[in-house]
């Protein structure tokens, strides 16, 4: 193994130590992992109880969405039926599918990765796992705020897709639209949260020895998982935020009568809304060739295609949005390269489905309920890739668009490719949680009572959607055919039903959280998640040899829990994990996490507080409640960079590693530039919002302010970026007015962007640009509202670290706010920048 960082692999030969471990010392890792009792669960990070919750909010949104489904499929059983009103069936197909979607198959799939992959990496816990936990209250509390609206009649009624003109003020006039866009786009703060924190931890806290070629395949799909969110995501939070301006301040981006584009909307929708299906479907699909190896007692056959073919699935994926939009006249090259590309991505699912049949074909399948949910998986899968070849075909496409097939179809890959994998590995992985395993003969059941009712539910709504039914009708009429297959779809979705019931009474009857004394390895699995584990996760972090560990190196079942690794307790007090290198997982220092506190928690009350009182337009409260979340996340980042007595500690074996690090070797800096990618994003689709609304109405455009007024604005900015540049190295110095001169850098920075955003401001309001008459003027000041928002974050920032400094926390050799500070700045610096250009000089400039 190629060293990556300096480290000597000989080092490694030392482990498993020999010597007798020091008295009192696993006593002492049990106190300061200590689990949450009573009200302390709002307050506990430790990711093995944040992932239990998590894991149950989202399966509770899950039997809510399926709660609105039956009432549709009852309103649908008979023709002219008046089990519900046309309002209130609109208001129910709009949430079935907002919650399905966005709380429940994202957050499920983050919720496992938060409650398996420290285990599965060999880690103590994630790297931020207060950001984990505030994840998790903003998404439990945003989205029961958000699912409660349907009792009050104020439930969005657009489609979960939520297009324009039919979501404009003008035909949606109540607040229930605005519940879905500040709801979702909250609610997506939160997947991007939890994307953060699975990115860096994937690639930062592995077990010493676990190289990307050891990686398990489920880790491998997370990762992805989590890039793929941070490139969709931002599309449809700038989505979200363009359709609020337009309904809050009549900007109109997609008025179509003073140069906005309804067709911008679906653009922006569906650069998330596609790729989303396979952000739903890798994590899965990692699951899924995780469990399959144990259940067929085989090694998974080609290992290496299957990432391979994750990685194509994920960078396919951004290819085929507008496959949604056949039908909306599009140019007839955008039409053939969307449906080449939505052919093409059938090929890595391919790979995978072919390993998977190739690896049970080799092996001894085990027909448990873990791998009768596989097996059921797999055959609906296939059979909704097979209708997905279909509609990528432009002419069928065009048949069956907006019928009952595409219904058919969407939930055949949704049901097959996300649904049946996770009740899979809800049977496989409760063990490593509860202190007793569910039923199989329970699970044996709910499976085919699911299985039967998948199929007898949405196979005859292909026939359905054949004979012309239309999607999103609220009622159909007799003597038209669809009587009996109406009926037959609605029988079946109370099967699906009763399945999921059996699954429920199975959780309550055996579901036990271990809290440290779990049922063990009853599959007899290769991975790190099934060695015994306490509150603290692995007594001690092992080397890895291996892709499969426990089958490969049987002792560890012994020597970890003996403490004869890494971290075999706490070594400064408090909880720690180790930090390793990107690639080959080498040693680099050891990160204290922090313990169980309130900030969080509140932070994420505020936040849902700030979303929701903008919807009845309570902006005074919402700015109230805005301050209290920002002071509740400088009270949990106030204790960052406070120093050790020792700048080294022995990790075992007598290696010692530093206890911080800054610069790019702090996890801290990686979580900074998951952040920028996220912000860049955002940019890169407000640029593309730009130019498109050009093209379709450029007679409308005004000239740009003079280039003089250029000048001003970019130099501004340049002065930003030439200021923070030397941040870092003016903190570094071990002189006593080095953290002084630093943070005056950073408050005199903040005032120099914020004079460069009102110059910016100015001249093109002094222009006579109005953001209420075209496109341009909604575009030019949305840049202006977005480089807004982020100067009030740098004026923020630069507010903490001066408080910071004058509490005397400003220290030379701890200067990773000061790293993560300046790579903010000069990154928004670079992209206001961008943007001012953009505008000036396209389409034209004024000498």
């Amino acid at each position: 193994m190629t060293s990556e960082t300096g480290f000597d692999p000989k080092l490694y030969d030392r482990f498993p130590t020999q010597e007798a471990r020091p008295d009192g010392e696993l006593k002492a890792l049990e106190e300061v992992w200590c689990g949450p009792k009573g009200w302390g669960w709002f307050t506990a990070i430790n990711n093995s109880y944040v992932g239990i919750l998590f894991v149950g909010a989202a399966f509770l949104f899950f039997v809510l969405a399926g709660i609105l489904a039956l009432v549709m499929r009852t309103q649908l059983a008979v023709p002219d039926a008046g089990f519900v009103g046309v309002d209130t069936y609109n208001q129910l197909f709009t949430m079935h599918g907002t919650v399905m979607m966005f709380l429940f198959a994202v957050p499920m799939v983050e919720a496992m990765a938060v409650l398996l992959l420290p285990q599965m990496l060999g880690a103590r816990d994630l790297p931020f796992p207060r950001l984990g936990a505030y994840a998790l209250w903003s998404y439990v509390v945003g989205g029961l705020i958000f699912f409660s609206s349907i009792f009050f009649s104020l439930a969005p009624d657009g489609g979960w897709f939520m297009y324009p003109p039919l979501t404009n003020k003008a035909f949606s006039p109540g607040i229930n639209t605005d519940f879905w866009l500040l709801g979702i786009g909250f609610i997506e703060i939160s997947a991007i949260a939890g994307a953060i924190e699975i990115v860096v931890g994937v690639m930062r806290t592995r077990a010493p020895g676990m190289t990307l070629a050891r990686l398990p395949i489920f880790a491998w799909a997370m990762l992805i998982f989590a890039v793929m969110i941070l490139i969709a995501f931002p599309s449809v939070i700038l989505a979200t935020t363009l359709m609020e301006m337009e309904r809050m301040f009549d900007w109109p981006f997609f008025d179509a009568a003073r140069g906005g584009d309804p067709m911008l909307w679906q653009h922006l929708f569906w650069f998330f809304g596609h790729p989303e299906v396979y952000i739903i479907f890798l994590p899965a699909a990692g699951a899924m060739s995780t469990m399959i190896p144990v259940v067929a007692r085989n090694r998974l056959v080609g290992h290496p295609l299957v990432v391979m073919a994750m990685l194509a699935t994920g960078f396919i994926s951004f290819g085929v949005w507008s496959h949604h939009m056949f039908t909306t006249g599009m140019p007839t090259m955008s039409v053939g390269f969307f449906s080449a590309a939505s052919m093409a991505v059938s090929i890595p699912a391919g790979v995978q489905v072919f390993s998977w049949i190739a690896t049970m074909a080799a092996g001894r399948m085990k027909f448990s309920a873990p791998g009768l949910f596989i097996i059921g998986g797999l055959l609906i899968f296939v059979m909704g890739g097979l209708t997905g070849v279909m509609v990528a075909m432009v002419p069928f496409d065009w048949v069956v668009h907006d019928t009952y097939f595409i219904v058919a179809h969407l939930h055949y890959v949704l049901i097959g490719g996300m649904v049946f994998p996770i009740f899979a590995a809800i049977y496989f992985w409760t063990p490593v949680v509860s202190r007793r395993a569910l039923s199989e003969r329970l699970g044996k059941t709910a499976f085919w009572l699911m299985f039967t009712g998948m199929h007898v539910t949405f196979l005859p709504m292909h026939l359905t959607g054949m004979m012309g039914m239309p999607r999103r009708v609220f009622t159909f009429l007799p003597d038209r055919g669809l009587d009996l297959v109406n009926l037959i779809s609605t029988v079946g979705a109370f099967i699906f039903a009763l399945g999921v019931l059996v699954v429920i009474i199975d959780m309550v009857r055996n579901f036990r959280p271990s809290l440290g004394q779990n049922a063990g390895n009853v599959h007899d699995a290769p991975g790190l998640e099934w060695l015994p584990s306490g509150t603290y996760s692995l007594r001690s972090i092992p080397v890895v040899k291996s892709l499969y560990p426990l089958w490969d190196q049987p002792e560890l079942n012994r020597t970890v829990p003996e403490g004869r690794w890494f971290l075999p307790g706490t070594v400064t007090g408090e909880r720690e994990t180790l930090i390793t290198s990107p690639l080959n997982a080498e040693p680099q220092y050891m990160a204290r996490i922090p313990r169980p506190s309130p900030w969080h928690f509140w932070a994420a009350l505020f936040t849902a507080a700030f979303f929701m009182l903008l919807v009845p337009g309570a902006y005074y409260a919402a700015a109230v409640a805005g301050v209290a979340g920002v002071f509740c996340m400088m009270g949990w980042a106030w204790k960052l960079d406070e120093p050790l007595a020792e700048e080294t500690v022995d990790i075992g074996g007598g290696i010692r590693v530093p206890t911080y690090a800054s610069g790019t070797l702090s996890h801290g800096w990686w979580a900074m530039v998951c952040l920028l990618f996220v912000s860049g994003m955002i940019a890169a689709m407000s640029m593309f919002s730009y130019v498109f609304l050009w093209s379709r109405g450029a007679e409308m455009w005004i000239a740009p302010p003079p280039m003089w007024s250029l000048i001003a604005v970019a130099g501004g900015y340049a002065g930003v970026i030439a200021l923070m540049l030397g941040v870092r190295k003016v903190v570094r110095m071990d002189r006593p007015r080095a953290g002084m001169i630093a943070t005056g850098m950073v408050v005199v920075a903040s005032v120099l962007m914020a004079a460069s955003w009102w110059t910016d401001w100015s001249t093109w309001s002094a222009a006579g640009l109005d953001p209420t008459r075209s496109g341009q003027g909604a575009s030019v000041f949305a840049f202006l509202g977005w480089q807004g928002f982020y100067v009030i974050i740098c004026g923020l920032m630069a507010l903490y670290i001066f408080l910071r400094w004058i509490r005397g926390r400003v220290h030379h050799a701890h200067a990773t706010s000061f790293d993560v500070i300046a790579l903010f700045y000069v990154f928004i610096a670079s992209m206001a920048g961008l943007a001012v250009l953009l505008t000036r000089l396209f389409p034209g400039a004024v000498l």
